[in-house]
């Protein structure tokens, strides 16, 4: 299997509330909480697109886009 490249990896700050577990389960650092405690992407270059940060967010706000994501549609 060839290894996926991150197309996008967003945010949504309106339904994050800063609980921090996608910053903690990101292998690479690629999440931090800004100054009003919401997750933000500070280095998407480091991504391994192994979407444990959308997979943990209990509130949905992470979406991870690789240029595998359409392969199968």
């Amino acid at each position: 299997m060839a290894k996926k490249v991150l197309k996008e990896l967003t945010v949504n700050r309106d339904w994050c509330k800063g609980c921090e577990i996608c910053v903690s389960f990101c292998p690479k650092k690629v999440l931090e909480l800004d100054s009003r405690d919401k997750a933000v992407v500070v280095s998407p270059e480091d991504c391994i697109c192994c979407k444990l940060c959308e997979l943990r967010c209990p509130d949905l706000a992470i979406e991870v886009l690789t240029d595998q994501d359409n392969d199968n549609e």
